[in-house]
């Protein structure tokens, strides 16, 4: 039998769903409130100041050298188009449910609350290891950038084996203090690096098309060949479970790069997590997650085809294969340009993955599956400086003293998962509110989100068996917690409600209905 708390809040023995109206009127509460100073124009960058990152800057080297060739842009199209899939979702999504939290929010409304604190809790794995791991590649970089003008800091203060890595806590701290002066700010500081790391990007095809040699293209797609495979834990669980023979080059190389690049498009998604702060999210949401993702897409393919254009792809490097091929026809003025482009770069991606994650953390405090009072909003700068301060701290923690290389691949089945429950999402609520309003609509549903599922699960079984096991270890630490206090704690715990007097007063106005 189920309760109904609101009017279509309902909740069952075991399903708890939060209704899309309850969700919206949440964003009401003047404790809970956040300000609405985002456009377009602000979650655009917001959408590129994420997505190129290391991708662009170290990705298209490795994949060129080991996988696809000079058809790596080939493998970034793929990408692209499996990520747009999943954009389209998030896009449906973000316009009807324009509240705080992005897939955590969304899986509330369709799927209940118990897959709703997974998610949230899968984005956690997501948003705040992946900007632990950015911030100590960014002191790898900043450490590489002084190395070049004579004065580098110390290994034992300073990148990824550093035993304390002080340039990443400095960096995590520092994005924190921007994010809690205000959303503008953040999406000012942002933009100002975005310019830069735009800047440096058409740089890069701007003078290096100028130095592609069309013997580099030859041959485009190389034969294939045989790969290493891996062994145990360590192989791909796709080989594991189907004995599945990779190969390098050839179709299935192209393939196989565009898993690995798929990963350097990771970031949209967090658009998503600004809903509430969006001054028109009916309109600009959409805009702004499928507008930053074919920006990056373009861009992606223009600085692969300079690249493997200006040095072949057997001698690209695959740590900083922009600034080696520009080094490899003489101009190392532009090298040191790209360092600079890829710190700029890196700085961006820290701030926009601890917003993300505060606002994740924010919409499960409003629902008390956290410690409410984590929730509250400065009372002048309108941010909720609480999570965002332990945010923080926990983000400068990992980055100074965990080296978090062998656990990057976690932030990738993190993504990769939301992208599965987000697309399965879109049909449930087609199915069980078609009444609500659609400012924009995913096409050809339900084959379109289903491919979307169907393609982020396959880049799911490319991932290694050791990051399965890590990530159903953390699922079930999740798990444990929202048992031992999500779930008693909940606004929708039995006997309870969003808001009892508030409840009480719709269940009257719905039997007199």
């Amino acid at each position: 039998m189920a309760r109904h708390l609101g009017r279509d809040t309902v909740v069952t023995g075991t399903r708890r769903i939060k209704s899309v109206e309850d969700s919206i009127r949440d964003t009401e509460e003047p404790e809970h409130q956040l300000r609405r100073n985002l456009s377009a124009l602000d979650l655009t960058v917001f959408g590129v100041g994420v997505i190129i990152g290391t991708g662009i800057f170290v990705l298209t080297g490795e994949v060129a050298k080991t996988d696809s060739g000079p058809a790596v842009p080939i493998s970034f199209v793929i990408a692209g188009i499996v990520c747009g899939l999943a954009a389209l979702c998030y896009a449906e999504f973000a316009s009807t449910v324009p509240v705080a939290g992005s897939a955590y929010t969304f899986s509330y409304a369709t799927l209940g609350e118990f897959v709703a604190w997974i998610i949230g809790w899968d984005l956690v794995l997501e948003l705040a290891l992946g900007a632990a791991t950015v911030s100590v590649g960014w002191s790898g970089y900043l450490n590489q950038l002084l190395g070049d003008l004579g004065i580098p800091l110390p290994t034992s203060i300073a990148g990824e084996t550093a035993t304390v890595n002080i340039p990443a806590i400095f960096i995590a701290l520092v994005m924190t203090g921007v994010l809690i002066l205000g959303i503008k700010l953040s999406s000012r500081v942002t933009s100002i690096i975005v310019a830069i790391k735009l800047l440096i990007v058409l740089m890069v095809i701007g003078v290096g098309v100028f130095y592609v040699k069309a013997a580099n293209y030859k041959p485009f797609i190389p034969p294939a060949k045989p790969g290493e495979s891996g062994s145990g834990l360590s192989a791909p669980l796709i080989q594991t479970l189907f004995g599945f023979t990779p190969t390098t080059f050839g179709v299935g190389g192209v393939l196989a790069g565009a898993a690995i690049v798929f990963f350097a498009f990771i970031g949209f998604d967090i658009v998503a997590t600004a809903a509430e702060e969006t001054k028109n999210p009916k309109r600009d949401l959409p805009r702004g997650i499928i507008g930053s993702l074919a920006i990056c897409t373009l861009l992606y393919v223009l600085v692969s085809l300079v690249v493997v254009g200006m040095q072949h792809y057997t001698e690209l490097s695959t740590t900083a294969p922009l600034a080696d091929a520009f080094r490899s026809v003489g101009l190392t003025f532009f090298s040191g340009l790209i360092s600079v482009g890829a710190l700029a770069g890196l700085t961006s991606v820290v701030l926009i993955l601890m917003l993300g994650q505060s606002r994740v953390l924010f919409a499960m405090s409003r629902d008390h599956l956290l410690p409410p009072r984590l929730g509250a909003v400065h009372p002048r700068y309108g941010t909720p400086y609480k999570i965002t301060i332990i945010t923080g701290i926990v983000v400068a923690v990992l980055a100074g003293f965990i080296p978090l290389s062998t656990l990057a691949e976690l932030v990738n089945i993190g993504t990769l998962f939301a992208f599965v429950l987000v697309s399965i999402a879109v049909i449930i609520l087609r199915r069980t509110r078609p009444d609500l309003p659609r400012s924009f609509r995913v096409p050809l549903v339900p084959v379109l989100p289903i491919a979307s599922a169907l393609a982020s699960f396959y880049l799911m079984l490319n991932l290694p068996g050791e990051t399965w096991i890590r990530f159903f270890v953390w699922m079930v630490i999740g798990i444990v917690l929202y048992v031992a206090y999500g779930r008693r704690r909940s606004r929708l715990a039995a006997g309870g409600s969003l808001d009892p007097a508030r409840a009480e007063e719709r269940e009257a106005a719905r039997r007199r209905g």
